[in-house]
């Protein structure tokens, strides 16, 4: 007989480089099928200066350097997951879910690396692990993302879209009973870079992006990338931002400030252009403290953004990780053809048992 409760951690590192966010997670699932959750603790250890240096670098790696920063990043998660445990004086987790982080994704190649993912962390946590989620969706023909949309149905249903703005916006929503969910366009992944170069770790509340003046033609160009015509299911990675919107960017002769107030409403459109009028929208990740792009959201579409509460703003993806990891555990789907565009649903992630 299935358990009907779990005591979890899940972990998750962004492209937007903010840190690795850890929490602790307590699932119950009624007999009905019905799942509920409670965040008990949570933290976002950042990342030092050498390691957001390194994990932007690591997309230019040999085969053989990506290799020795697997080991690496491992043994750096296993630190930083040791210490929460031990800070938090947790005992008993029946898991640790784990996403890695993302250095390579080019589904079309059949390729997507998510460092962090090794035996090892089993070993060094002496904890059950479960992790690397995406790459079975790969290899099955799907996009390997987005795998949050399974969570925004089981535990967020009442909302018609959950929007997460992280280092991309992606969304997911239900359509005839079943989920359709994908990538939408690069939000920190940009944004926090061109903040950099003024000093800023990034754009706090849209203050840049709401004093700079919008470049017409550089968002013409942002709204014309093939990406945006493309049919769903699809999703983004660093390549694809690399390749199309950096050379736009450096392109361009406008200010920083006014290339950060041009993204931002590019950003600010194509989220606009998903979403029905009316419709009721939860707005999660570190792009919901940007009140300035929530208003010009809104400027383009009637939309009820809902911004919950701090923790679920900070750790739903960390939230969301932990229930695929429970979801595995029980050998079930955790990972949804209609969004992702694999041969079938299925149960994705590694299992390691701690030794």
């Amino acid at each position: 007989m299935k358990k009907t409760v779990y005591n979890v951690l899940g972990v998750m590192s962004g492209t937007s480089l903010d840190g690795v966010d850890i929490a602790q997670l307590r699932f119950e699932v009624s007999a009905a099928g019905q799942w509920s959750y409670k965040i008990t603790t949570a933290q976002t250890i950042p990342y030092t200066q050498e390691w957001v240096a390194t994990l932007r670098a690591a997309i230019w790696y040999a085969p053989k350097e990506l290799e020795q920063l697997n080991v690496r990043y491992t043994e750096y998660l296993a630190l930083v997951i040791s210490e929460f445990i031990s800070k938090n004086k947790l005992k008993n987790l029946d898991a640790v879910c784990s996403h890695g982080h993302t250095i390579l994704h080019q589904p079309a190649k059949g390729v997507t690396l998510q460092i962090g993912n090794l035996p090892l962390l089993a070993t060094l946590l002496q904890q059950n692990i479960v992790c690397d989620f995406r790459v079975q969706d790969v290899q099955l023909g799907g996009q390997g993302a987005p795998l949050v949309p399974i969570g925004d149905a089981l535990l967020f249903s009442e909302y018609d879209y959950c929007l997460n703005l992280g280092g991309f916006a992606n969304c997911s929503s239900q359509e005839h009973t079943q989920s359709v969910a994908y990538d939408i366009c690069p939000v920190n992944i940009v944004l926090n870079p061109l903040a950099e170069i003024l000093g800023f770790p990034f754009d706090d509340c849209g203050k840049i992006a709401s004093q700079g003046v919008v470049n017409k033609k550089l968002l013409q160009q942002l709204n014309a990338l093939k990406f945006y015509s493309l049919p769903e299911p699809k999703s983004l990675g660093l390549e694809w931002v690399q390749e199309c919107v950096v050379p736009l960017l450096a392109a361009s002769e406008i200010s920083v400030e006014n290339k950060i107030a041009t993204f931002t409403e590019h950003v600010a459109q194509q989220i606009a252009a998903q979403c029905k009028a009316e419709s009721s929208v939860l707005v999660t990740g570190g792009g919901a403290y940007n009140s300035f792009l929530l208003e010009r959201v809104k400027a383009y579409k009637n939309l009820k953004l809902i911004v919950p509460d701090k923790t679920l703003i900070e750790f739903k993806e960390a939230l969301v990780f932990g229930l695929l990891g429970v979801l595995r555990l029980r050998d079930e789907i955790n990972c949804l053809a209609s969004v992702t565009g694999a041969s079938k649903d299925h149960s994705s992630g590694k299992v390691f048992k701690k030794p």
